[in-house]
């Protein structure tokens, strides 16, 4: 059933200082141009009208829309211009469409992807273009619904369930064709259970009543975004603009540089082949992540990302890799002494951990979580009751 566009207020609300960054101004490199001047109440593509701002990165902003034709909600990526904000989105409505065209309807793991539902193309400022992508509501990803727990770390049975959706929607992926590449916790979104959607209903009625403070510049309107709470629905794999399409009946290689920094997988860093492998190399370390609340691998120096450490940490842990691994590989030299592969050059400088602390490491460091928990007690206690199934501002 159709509904007509709803009028949004243009005053009574809260104008942020122009000095002051906020939003995607925050982010490394952010340019202005780059981004789509979009503002609440705005209709895209005659059909989706702008309720209010969910989110931003370095590749585009998300916003919560009402579906017009069909009086639903929906989330919508305006992506930047210029090559990564094109091609990603390119790319994953291309993926989307393969996932799509495949007939597998007894395979759960279809249902943890979030695919593509449509897309377009709006004009920007100065006749610029920027990709949309429309997508089915969901809620937080891992790396801010985590911080509802303490220590930032899910608890045991709710992450064996995450881990089980993840796994049956990996399964499809890769029965697919498809190397994810970009696994980590920014990308992984809890759904909403029935009822819980009712979050994106309070965007569009808070935005009536309360309009979102913002930042009112001479070509665009920056929002506040709305943050989402709790919910409990399935763990969802999204965002495939890094995606890779194969043929899995020809064991296919890929080669690239690929994957986010701590969760690179050992091929990825040492120049070689990959395969959809590099996806539950991932999965591994952002268990750990998850389960630890911090990270299994730092593989930063100097605020750099860090190959050497990087490598020398997996060993660390690991042992060695094997030797035919090594002499595959010209990269190798750089980081080991091929005739004792199990020395790595400048391994002085990186401090390895001794037994004891690995030991107090696969014991999951009790004492501190115990700390970290009475810590943290309160906080995740206020910040729950605040947000449990509920949007809100923060």
């Amino acid at each position: 059933m159709s509904v007509q566009p709803k009028v949004f207020p243009t005053v009574g609300f809260e104008a942020l200082p122009v000095e002051q960054l906020i939003e995607e101004e925050n982010l490394p490199n952010y340019k202005a141009a780059r981004y789509c001047p979009a503002h609440i109440g705005q209709v895209l593509q005659h059909r989706y009208q702008i309720v209010g701002k969910v989110g931003y990165g370095g590749g585009s902003t998300v916003w919560a829309c009402r579906d017009l034709e069909e009086n639903t909600l929906a989330t919508i990526k305006i992506c930047t211009t210029g090559k990564r904000g094109t091609q990603d989105a390119l790319q994953e409505v291309a993926i989307s469409h393969h996932i799509k065209s495949i007939d597998a309807p007894h395979h759960p793991g279809k249902q943890q992807l979030r695919l593509v539902l449509d897309n377009f193309v709006i004009e920007g400022l100065n006749g610029s273009c920027h990709q949309c992508l429309v997508f089915a509501p969901l809620g937080l990803p891992l790396t801010q619904f985590r911080r509802f727990f303490p220590g930032n770390a899910l608890e045991t049975d709710g992450l064996r369930f995450t881990l089980l959706w993840l796994i049956t929607g990996l399964d499809f992926l890769h029965q697919a064709g498809v190397v994810h590449t970009d696994l980590s916790p920014n990308n992984i979104l809890v759904s909403f259970n029935p009822g819980e959607e009712r979050a994106f209903d309070q965007i569009e009625d808070l935005e009536l009543t309360t309009p979102t403070p913002r930042k009112v510049l001479a070509d665009r309107c920056i929002y506040l975004s709305y943050e989402l709470g709790i919910t409990h629905g399935p763990a969802v794999i999204t965002d495939f603009g890094a995606a890779r399409l194969g043929n899995p009946e020809k064991d296919e290689k890929h080669t690239g540089d690929v994957m986010p920094g701590p969760y690179r997988a050992p091929e990825v860093i040492m120049g070689a082949e990959w395969d959809s492998k590099i996806d539950m190399w991932s999965l591994g370390v952002m268990v750990w992540d998850l389960f630890e609340g911090g990270p299994l691998f730092r593989a930063i120096r100097a605020n750099n990302l860090d190959d050497e450490l990087h490598l020398a940490e997996m060993v660390s842990l690991l042992g060695p890799p094997p030797k035919k691994f090594l002499e595959r590989h010209e990269k190798s030299r750089q980081y080991w002494d091929l005739e004792a592969p199990t020395n790595m050059s400048s391994t002085e400088q990186i401090r390895i951990p001794t037994d004891e602390e690995l030991a107090n490491m696969e014991k999951g460091g009790e004492s501190s979580k115990e700390k970290r928990k009475k810590d943290e007690k309160e906080r995740v206690a206020r910040e729950r009751q605040a947000a449990s199934g509920y949007a809100y501002r923060s």
